[in-house]
């Protein structure tokens, strides 16, 4: 199981999507009461990224564990997939609620899970065509 490079590739994504609760996506100031506000953007500050962020981290965890059957661990990575891009766009949709501000470097973490998602979908498909290719010889 921990051999094969996509769950290393899960697991990444998993530990990325996790580390979005404490790093920053977006630091600015936004207007709250006629006041402006020093905030920053992570998955716990919208009730949205936090049960998005959640699920991500569930999905890649799942997936992990469905090793012995590809083609449902590869339908689990691909709604993973699916559900961190629309993460992303959440993330850059909150974002543009801000006054002024900036990406923080940790805005890398959650681009981040979908790479390392579609990298282990990759492997996934890679470990099928193995597979019937070596069913062939038989």
């Amino acid at each position: 199981m921990i051999q094969r490079q996509q769950t290393l590739w899960l697991l990444l994504a998993g530990v990325a999507a996790f580390f979005t609760f404490q790093y920053p996506f977006f630091t600015g100031t936004r207007l709250e009461n006629n006041m402006s506000v020093v905030a920053e953007l992570d998955a716990g500050s919208n009730f949205f990224l936090l049960v998005l962020t959640g699920i991500t981290i569930i999905v890649a965890l799942i997936a992990i564990f469905l090793f012995k059957d590809r083609k449902t661990q590869l339908r689990v990575v691909i709604a993973g997939i699916v559900l961190s891009f629309v993460l992303l766009i959440l993330y850059f949709v909150d974002a543009q609620k801000f006054d002024k501000g900036h990406f923080a470097l940790s805005a890398i973490l959650a681009v981040l899970v979908p790479a390392s998602f579609c990298l282990a979908a990759r492997g996934i498909y890679r470990d099928q065509k193995l597979i019937k290719s070596l069913d062939k010889l038989r």
